[in-house]
């Protein structure tokens, strides 16, 4: 971790979890390195990027549970405007494990001006529904669009309600002026000038901050919540989630040799996936593309959360020291170790 800060990132927060308890928390670094800035600590929320997914899936299997919508019935009742379309045979479950068929996004150049949300409910399809695995942001953002019309609310509303239902009361999307300077800066780009406090990622920004595939800002305690969901489920402890919906969604919905997929989760499928070696092959994860990174093992009942805001220093893989920081963390549980 220490290794590399300021040089990777300016900020970076570390948890490990054993048996739904705290074994490790520390915090590293500031907010920004490019100017004076406050210190980070274990509570700093992030721009959490792509893990914002698998909340966001989270939130779309409760809505199963409550008879909302149907894993595997297609999705015209509420997509309407895919009735007579390639998109008509499309599902829950194909969108939350990325066989949904859509392309994987667009060049926010391209989008200026455009209805992001109406871009990804009707641009073509990279594949037949069903084919083949391609890792998807629009699928992601359809995701939203599902949620809202199945809740009957805003898609922030929709997420923010149910976390705050379920504990996790500091990961909001949109996090206002006030809170900016708390929060770790991403990245200074020709667009938008320094990052810091909105979102990174071009297509969310667009949508105003609020998307499916990314928007959520959030501390390293509720991404660790987040985890705890499914491994309580597997390991009966208490947990909001029904049990057997939290049983399928880590369970292989489709593979893909570089790295299968559940039902929003990814899952450990080679040791050079960022959980490195030590984890089990029953493991699942998900990383962000601003640094951030979460992985649960649950033959050891145990998960870890890396938040860095890697993109700070440029667009670099994060990859090695995610492996790193997983390896670290599971062989001092491995050891015995009460904390790491």
């Amino acid at each position: 971790m220490r290794a590399a800060l300021g040089t990777r990132y300016s900020a970076a927060v570390v948890r490990v979890e054993h048996r739904g308890r705290l074994a490790f928390e520390r915090a590293f670094g500031r907010m920004r390195d490019d100017a004076p800035s406050p210190a980070c600590w274990v509570d700093t929320r992030f721009d959490i990027a792509s893990i914002t997914k698998v909340f966001v899936a989270t939130v779309a299997l409760a809505l199963i549970a409550d008879g909302r919508v149907a894993l595997d019935a297609p999705l015209v009742a509420l997509l309407p405007e895919w009735r007579s379309t390639e998109h008509a045979p499309i599902t829950l479950r194909q969108i939350l494990a990325h066989v949904a068929g859509f392309k994987s996004g667009a060049d926010y150049r391209a989008l200026l001006g455009t209805d992001v949300e109406r871009f990804a409910l009707s641009e073509p399809l990279a594949a037949a529904p069903g084919t083949r695995v391609v890792y998807s942001d629009l699928g992601f953002i359809v995701l939203g669009t599902v949620i809202a019309r199945a809740a009957g609310i805003p898609l922030a509303r929709a997420v923010e309600n149910r976390l705050d239902a379920w504990g996790s009361h500091a990961t909001r999307f949109r996090p206002g002026p006030r809170e900016r300077e708390a929060i770790p800066a991403t990245e200074t780009d020709a667009w938008r000038g320094r990052v810091q406090g909105r979102v990174h990622d071009e297509k969310a920004e667009l949508m105003g901050g609020v998307a499916g595939h990314a928007g959520l800002f959030g501390p390293a305690s509720d991404v660790a919540r987040l985890a705890e969901w499914y491994l309580a489920a597997l390991h009966a402890r208490p947990t909001p989630l029904r049990e057997e919906i939290a049983r399928e969604a880590v369970r292989e919905a489709a593979f893909d040799p570089l790295l299968r997929r559940g039902l929003g989760w990814a899952l450990k499928t080679r040791d050079d996936n960022s959980c490195g070696v030590r984890m089990s092959r029953a493991s699942f994860g998900h990383t962000g593309f601003t640094g951030t990174c979460v992985w649960a093992d649950p033959e050891r009942d145990a998960s870890v959360v890396f938040l860095t805001n890697n993109v700070h220093h440029g667009r670099t893989d994060l990859r090695e020291v995610r492996a790193a920081v997983c390896d670290a963390a599971i062989a001092a549980l491995d050891a015995g170790a009460d904390r790491c």
